[in-house]
């Protein structure tokens, strides 16, 4: 692999200028065809197999018109006029308008509140969800507008809101980038240096985020999708290229000549970088293991991302150093220059050219010295930031969990104020089998549960073979009750009521989908876990050979992911500080994060212990004791790694900014992973770790003992 790395870095830096040529008009391309495809993203929770699943494709079979794409109308009469006569005209008139709009197949009966000052009524789409865009949301505002000016509040919510309303962007997700930069200059001292993991970042998202449009023509790609991608492309695509320039300005020092120095740059680190990369692909492609379409297509969404990105730094980044050469240094900021001078004079350079500052060689002795005491203390402690994992529930916050600037946030509220919150979280059941008798009384028991606010009279089917009975509970969607109504239906009220009649009550609509979805992930979160940190332990032991080291990093990961999801759940679901993230209530955690998360981050934890693990053994393979060779890897990664973790958590924890909860629950999570990963992990665990292990570590069972194997 190392030979071929180099060979290809050394090929992109004497050609730069084709190398670079091919990215650009591969970008414009698929840029273009991208943009054409018309990629439509939509949030498809089903989970097929799960009952609530079933129930709508029951239905649809005897009732073709059911669940297909819709939106709802939600008024309220102002203060302003809004109780007139004439509001009452303009809501009227505003229905008739939609009714009228093209692909409308008709808007249901308004349903007034009980109080009378407020009305809603849904409207049905007689194309699927993937042929609709943004003109239909446009044409319910047209709609709305001469009612809004006759005092009529009017919001809307629904599937065909969603769509067109997707995922906003942030100038957060650019002051992330500004950061990023800064860290760049003063690590570098130079401005050309500090634009090169962005520039090759970008470019690698800009092809991979082309590939991802393209892949949203045959997979549902979720409106998160094209965030998230994003995010990684960006984090992970400027720690490869920092990594691999942090080399080439090593070897470009010692006087080797840019082509030759960008071969071995990429050689070295840019092998890390492959490794490193290809695990975190591995893992989140391994989120298919969960047989759920919506987090399959974010994990595709982003491996494809980072995959580009990994491409772009052994291909893009050779070529652009190579052109550069000694200039990779231009533009220097004098102070940070003079300083660096400074402090490569006052440093004693090892043979192989890797600094190790003192402070490091301090703290790696001091560490070794007290080993037991701080593996025992740093395991400690990372355990009891992982303890909030244990309150973990699953769910998907609703649209009173959206921002307030939103029209579904501003429906779902006004729906709460004039209903009550039960009103958001209505159960669709499809009843088949059951004769008029069985109807009647599994509707009566239904209304006798403490649950259930109202049943509406149920609609059978035009053959007769189906029946839909829509129930409105007392509490909101995400609430523990709303859980247990819908277990308490599927295994007594229902069986119990309409087992006579050789009837089956199938629990669906919104609400069902998302608790069938938590619990499909939490019963197949395990697998996912097992398979992808079995297939990361062994892209490590493929890399190094030596199972401890692999059994080693793997747990390490662990710790890291455990201790993200603890912040994660203390923020979201205990509601710690959640007022600084833009939400006024806590909220369960969105079901798809922790298997994103535990996937991406397995992947990302890896990166730096690849690249503190190859810093090590090469210490250790140019002939230094297992100790030492602990203390050197600390010494030549610390500063580039710290620069990386900065870099990473800015740019993640920029993006939780975002309105979407799933984004912003992900952006916090990678931000605390990567932080305690590179600071408490990597310079305190795993050193302390590594000592205890001695030559041990590094025992490999299929090659002969290595040079220096003593005991310790």
């Amino acid at each position: 692999m190392e030979r071929f790395l180099d060979n290809l870095g050394r090929l992109s830096a004497r050609r730069p200028w084709h190398t670079l040529g091919c990215w650009l008009i591969a970008a414009v391309a698929l840029l273009a065809l991208g943009q054409s495809a018309g990629t439509t993203f939509v949030n498809d929770l089903r989970s097929p197999g799960a009952e609530s699943q079933d129930a709508t494709d029951v239905a649809r079979e005897h009732i073709p018109e059911f669940g297909a794409a819709s939106a709802q109308v939600v008024w309220r009469l102002g203060d302003s006029g809004g109780g007139s006569g004439q509001a009452r005209d303009a809501i009227d008139a505003m229905l008739a308008e939609i009714a009228g709009q093209p692909d409308v197949a008709g808007v249901d009966e308004p349903v007034p509140s009980p109080d009378g000052h407020a009305g809603m009524a849904g409207v049905n789409y007689a194309l699927g969800l993937d042929a609709l865009g943004n003109e239909h949301y446009e044409r319910l505002e047209d709609a709305a507008a001469p009612a809004v000016a006759a005092g009529v509040d009017v919001e809307f919510r629904g599937m065909v809101v969603d769509l067109a309303t997707g995922t906003p962007s942030s100038t957060a997700e650019y002051i992330g980038l500004a950061v990023a930069a800064i860290v760049l200059v003063v690590a570098f001292g130079s401005v050309v240096a500090a634009g090169l993991p962005l520039l090759v970042a970008g470019l690698g998202i800009a092809v991979g985020m082309a590939l991802v449009l393209l892949a949203g023509t045959v997979l549902d790609m979720p409106a998160a999708a094209p965030v998230i991608a994003m995010m990684l492309g960006l984090g992970a695509g400027i720690d490869y290229a920092l990594f691999v320039l942090t080399r080439f300005r090593t070897d470009l020092a010692e006087g080797g000549d840019p082509v030759t120095a960008a071969g071995h740059a990429t050689a070295v680190a840019g092998h890390a970088a492959v490794y490193a990369g290809g695990t975190v692909v591995l893992a989140i492609l391994g989120l298919h293991l969960a047989g759920i379409p919506f987090v399959g297509a974010l994990g595709t969404a982003a491996a494809i991302t980072v995959a580009l990105t990994v491409v772009a730094t052994v291909t893009a980044l050779p070529a652009l150093l190579g052109l550069l050469g000694h200039r990779v240094d231009a533009l220097p900021l004098p102070a940070l220059t003079r300083r660096g001078a400074a402090r490569r004079r006052s440093t004693p350079r090892r043979a192989r050219g890797v600094d190790e500052s003192a402070w490091t060689f301090r703290w790696g002795r001091h560490v070794q010295r007290h080993r037991v005491l701080y593996v025992i203390g740093s395991t400690a402690l990372l355990l009891l930031m992982t303890l909030p994992l244990l309150s973990l529930r699953l769910g998907t916050p609703d649209d009173g969990s959206q921002p307030g600037e939103l029209t579904q946030r501003r429906a779902y509220d006004i729906v709460t104020e004039h209903w009550g919150a039960g009103w958001n979280a209505p159960l669709i059941m499809t009843v088949r089998g059951a004769d008029e008798a069985g109807l009647r009384d599994f509707a009566a028991a239904l209304e006798t549960d403490p649950e259930v606010r109202l049943v509406d009279e149920p609609r059978p089917s035009e053959d007769g073979e189906v029946a839909i009975v829509t129930a409105v509970p007392h509490s909101a969607p995400q609430d523990e009750a709303v859980t247990e109504l819908v277990h308490r239906i599927r295994d007594d009220t229902g069986p119990a009521t309409l087992a006579a009649s050789g009837g089956e009550v199938l629990v669906g609509g919104p609400t069902a989908v998302v608790i069938d979805l938590a619990e499909v992930i939490g019963e197949r979160l395990p697998w996912v876990v097992l398979a992808v940190v079995g297939a990361g332990m062994l892209l490590l032991f493929a890399m190094f050979r030596a199972p401890l080291i692999a059994l080693k990093a793997a747990l390490m990961t662990l710790l890291s992911i455990g201790v993200s999801f603890g912040v994660v759940t203390a923020v979201f679901q205990w509601g710690w500080g959640i007022e600084l993230l833009g939400l006024d209530k806590s909220v369960p955690i969105v079901s798809a994060v922790p298997m994103l998360l535990f996937a991406v981050l397995f992947g990302l934890s890896m990166d730096y212990e690849v690249f503190l693990l190859s810093a090590i053994r090469e210490s250790y393979d140019h002939g230094e004791d297992a100790h030492r060779a602990v203390v050197s890897g600390i010494g030549s990664t610390a500063r580039v790694i710290t620069c990386a973790a900065i870099i990473m958590a800015v740019v993640f924890f920029s993006f939780s900014t975002l309105p979407d909860t799933l984004v912003k629950m992900a952006g916090i999570g990678l931000a605390t992973a990567v932080v305690i990963d590179a600071t408490l992990i990597r310079m305190v665990l795993v050193p302390a770790l590594m000592s205890l292990l001695g030559d041990r570590a590094w025992w490999r069972p299929l090659s002969r003992p290595h040079g220096h194997d003593r005991a310790d």
